[in-house]
Order: C-alpha cells, then sequence, then structure tokens
C-alpha cells in the first residue's frame, strides 16, 4: 500500500480540486466532518486524480518555445516557457504566450 509521501497535492490547486477543497472547509466549518477525515479526502483525491491521469491520458503534444527558466526542487521539475507554439495530437496548433510544465516522479503503483 502506498503512503501518503509518495503523492503530490498538484491538482488540488485544480478546479475540481479547489472545489473540493471548499466543499470540505463548509463542511468542517457546519460540523458535519473533522479536519482529520478532510485530510483523508483530500489524500485519497491525490492518489486517485494520479492514478487516473496516468492510466487514462494517453495524449501527447510538442512544444517549441523560449525557456524562461527551470528549476528541480524535491525530484519536481518546473519548467517555465514563453511565447510557446503547442502542437497537440488532433492537430491543433496553440500560440502561447507562458506555459508553465510541472513534472515529478510517478508514485508506485501509479501504472508507469
Amino acid at each position: 500500500m502506498a503512503t501518503r509521501s509518495q503523492y503530490y497535492e498538484l491538482y488540488r490547486r485544480s478546479s475540481i480540486g479547489m472545489q473540493l477543497t471548499d466543499a470540505l472547509d463548509e463542511l468542517i466549518q457546519s460540523g458535519h466532518v473533522n479536519p482529520v477525515l478532510a485530510m483523508r479526502v483530500l489524500n485519497e483525491f491525490d492518489k486517485a486524480i494520479a492514478s487516473n491521469l496516468s492510466k487514462n491520458v494517453k495524449a501527447k503534444s510538442q512544444l517549441k518555445g523560449h525557456l524562461r527558466d527551470y528549476r528541480l526542487c524535491d525530484e519536481v521539475w518546473t519548467f517555465r516557457v514563453q511565447n510557446a507554439t503547442l502542437k497537440l495530437d488532433n492537430s491543433e496548433i496553440l500560440d502561447v504566450e507562458k506555459v508553465k510544465i510541472v513534472a515529478c516522479k510517478m508514485a508506485e503503483g501509479t501504472g508507469k
């Protein structure tokens, strides 16, 4: 069984993660859920989202642009690219001013 530290909290800042956090906050404030249970729910969310994205997303893309900066901290790479062109699997081409890519080591048991 994977421990909590093997999963990243990256997706908590996504729209679905923010909605989950807001809902849990409301439940804590109303006394329906205690904070320990809310943290367990968030930890399960981290595990579930990482596992499902790993198993179900097969899309690829190409990125060209100016690498503004990059860093490695706690096995998490962050790249910031400016004036980028993204070519998606469906041949759609997007010109974007800024792109931030966060890449991390796969947690054990997520598939790849």
